[in-house]
């Protein structure tokens, strides 16, 4: 059996929670720390948190908050969003985040992934990425949640990041946020190939979704975010996660 996290991906916008569809039209779901708390009880893989906001408005990450939200955690946290500095980073571990998720800074320079790496350790250090499809194929890497477009290529990319010394890899794919259709296994199967772990998210709905990016993807791990803060068609906030009898059942080949 393949051993894989499933990972709940929770948006701050504010001191509220949030879902987003393609990257906009963020809808309210409730409140961080009570989220946090729930899926700590439902005894989830890990958690990701990010700042949609942050990096956008050059602002500092909201530790009070964050130190919140790791307190009623009993799994490993990560956090990202308006992170520029090894300050930051070591004040975010210090709030009980074991994960500091780098994401615009990375489109811009490397520099601070590697004096993270050096002083921090590589598992402490996430490389995010967003993505988008090309009209005409291949995919671009975007910044400063989708609102701005580089002229990275996403395997440079990610080839650059494995470099710098990333531990991690989460790759988010900007067209399938929110959408719950499945992953983009073209693009999953390619980032996989990466040397260090991969987390995939933007796309998941069902149970089935996970266990094809993981077993037909070749993913590490999968992150969700409206498949665990909505119900039913009508897309009902209700915090779930999968039991533990599912998940061990999940990623079975065969």
């Amino acid at each position: 059996m393949i051993q894989a996290r499933v990972i709940p991906c929770l948006l701050l916008r504010g001191n509220g929670l949030v879902k987003t569809k393609k990257f906009k039209d963020a809808v309210y779901v409730g409140d961080p720390v009570n989220a946090v708390r729930i899926f700590s009880d439902k005894e989830a893989d890990e958690i990701v948190i990010l700042d949609i906001d942050a990096s956008r408005e050059r602002r500092e990450p909201n530790y009070e908050l964050i130190a919140e939200m790791a307190g009623e955690a009993f799994m490993p946290v990560a956090y990202g969003g308006g992170v520029r500095s090894l300050e930051q980073i070591r004040r975010l571990i210090r709030s009980g985040v074991e994960k500091v998720v780098i994401n615009t800074l990375a489109t811009e320079s490397l520099d601070t992934i590697r004096a993270a790496v050096e002083v921090f350790g590589s598992q402490a250090i996430v490389g995010a990425v967003d993505v988008r499809r090309k009209l005409l194929g291949g995919y671009t890497v975007v910044a400063k949640s989708a609102t701005e477009t580089t002229k990275l290529n996403l395997q440079e990319h990610i080839q650059s990041l494995v470099q710098a010394g990333v531990g991690e890899l989460l790759i988010n794919d900007v067209e399938r946020d929110g959408c719950m259709a499945g992953y983009d296994m073209a693009l999953v199967r390619s980032v996989a190939q990466a040397p260090v772990p991969v987390v995939v998210c933007g796309g998941a709905g069902t149970l089935e979704h996970l266990r094809a990016a993981v077993l037909d993807g070749g993913a590490s791990a999968v992150a969700a975010g409206s498949m665990f803060v909505f119900h039913g068609k009508h897309r009902a906030v209700l915090i779930n996660y999968p039991k533990a009898l599912e998940l061990g059942k999940l990623f079975i080949q065969g």
